[in-house]
């Protein structure tokens, strides 16, 4: 019997263990990734006075080091997907955020022996790594979310991305100034990843189907609500439909200007509180990262609300994401475009609107961070991969371009460069998103492993696909 979308397991299960997992990994995914925005600005202070190594990096090498991590983080995002289908996203993940956090507890080892170099050669290691997690991930929420939870569960995964912002950009402050100096920021990073690798050895799962402890209830109202689809077959990935896909297209499109935007932030945040607003290291790390609690606290308000006006028929699904990817994307904007003209010395406006810019940005998990699962939850670990991929080509290119537009980085007019094109590639994302983009599922998500599947399917009454024929009822 197909279950009513509406039917609800009982209780906590193991699909919130497998999220709560999952939040905590992309904790750590972040920590590991922004630890180096707060790091380097104390790694480059020459008027600290303790025994820790100093580098006398110029603004152009800086925004090389810290956009290095992306030059191997896309090149394994699409093999990510196609690996975490193939062969389960649970090790892909084990081992991503092992050899990253590994490779964390070494940083400091790294630039003593080899500056630079030696730093950009491990934060392309570190990169190749972690390309694996949000395919992997998407591939596991594809599989765990029930479609009824997929908006609240999503985000509750994703959000780990912003708790672990928060607290790496917080805390690094602190432990930059503290007797284990910036050298501390890679030990605790990197301890924290190792710890999370040992609880998901023997927590996590590939799926409902394969975990030992899962009841049947629940087992059978996820499944239920992703239409009981036939695990055994094998899935070839539709290639050419993907890219010629437009709603696939647009969801590519907001990825990137997501990705532009945020990376912008993200990576120069600490560089233009230090230098425009003046503000010392400690509250450099706490400052730069309330917008990022902010973010954190608001996805967890965003997140109910879509799936309320999706579940109660408020709203569709379709108009649901684009309403909340419109919040995510042109609010920031906005927020850019006065930060572009706020006077030298106001720093609290300065830190509402950054606070504003980069808060509101959570509403994008609610639009086209989840819209992969909704276009093809049987290939939304390779779809994740292609537009994190590409999305990523753009987290290289704008620190670089900042590097390039900042001779002066106490310059507020060179930062107004900065924040405009941030704010002209938020609106065309959105726009595109809001034009093209759908959130039903695509005629090519079923699986043809050959020929004599597709005969099958073409013989089906209506050709309708087995997810398509499951009680999707809102």
């Amino acid at each position: 019997m197909v279950r009513n979308r509406r039917d609800e397991a009982s209780g906590l299960g193991v699909r919130h263990v497998q999220t709560l997992l999952l939040f905590f990994g992309l904790t750590v995914a972040y920590a590991l990734r922004v630890n180096l925005s707060v790091a380097i600005v104390a790694m480059v202070d020459k008027g600290s006075k303790n025994d820790f190594d100093h580098f006398d990096w110029n603004e152009q090498t800086k925004s090389v080091i810290l956009s290095s991590f992306f030059w191997g983080y896309v090149v394994t995002q699409i093999p990510a997907g196609q690996l975490a289908q193939r062969v389960g996203a649970k090790v892909l993940l084990l081992f991503s955020l092992g050899i990253c956090s590994t490779l964390a507890v070494l940083t400091p080892l790294f630039a003593h022996l080899g500056g630079d170099k030696l730093v950009i050669a491990l934060r392309i290691v570190q990169g190749l790594s972690q390309g694996f997690i949000f395919p992997s991930t998407h591939t596991l929420l594809s599989k765990w979310a029930p479609v009824s939870e997929r908006g609240r569960l999503g985000t509750y995964c994703y959000a780990g991305a912003q708790f672990g912002t928060v607290i790496m950009l917080a805390s690094s402050g602190f432990l930059a100034s503290s007797s284990v100096g910036w050298p501390g920021i890679f030990y605790v990073s990197g301890a924290a990843g190792i710890a999370w690798t040992v609880a998901w050895f023997f927590f996590g799962g590939n799926s409902p189907v394969e975990h030992g402890s899962i009841s049947a209830e629940e087992r059978d109202f996820i499944e239920s609500s992703l239409g009981n689809q036939d695990h055994s077959k094998k899935i070839v990935t539709p290639w050419k439909a993907i890219f010629t896909s437009a709603p696939m297209i647009a969801l590519t499109v907001a990825h990137c200007s997501h990705n532009w935007g945020f990376w912008t932030l993200l990576t120069e945040m600490p560089t233009f509180m230090k230098n425009v607003l003046d503000l010392d290291i400690k509250s450099n790390a706490l400052l730069s990262s309330l917008p990022y609690l902010v973010m954190w606290v608001l996805s967890m308000v965003f997140s109910p609300i879509s799936d309320f006006l999706i579940n109660r028929q408020y709203l569709s699904r379709e108009t649901s994401r684009k309403l909340f990817n419109t919040i995510g994307l042109w609010i920031p904007m906005g927020a850019l475009l006065g930060l572009a003209f706020v006077p030298k010395g106001e720093i609290d406006l300065a830190v509402a609107l950054l606070t504003t810019a980069v808060g509101i940005n959570s509403a994008t998990y609610l639009g086209f961070q989840v819209n992969h699962i909704d276009l093809a939850p049987n290939h939304a670990g390779t779809m994740m991969g292609i537009t994190n991929c590409a999305a990523n080509i753009m987290s290289i290119i704008a620190p670089l371009l900042v590097g390039l537009v900042l001779h002066d980085a106490t310059d507020p007019v060179q930062w107004r460069t900065v924040f405009y094109i941030a704010a002209g590639i938020y609106f065309f994302g959105n726009l595109v998103f809001i034009t093209l983009g759908k959130a039903d599922i695509q005629p090519w998500n079923e699986p043809r492993p050959d020929k004599k599947d597709d005969d099958t399917e073409a013989a089906r009454p209506n050709n309708q696909s087995t997810t398509e024929r499951a009680d999707y009822v809102d």
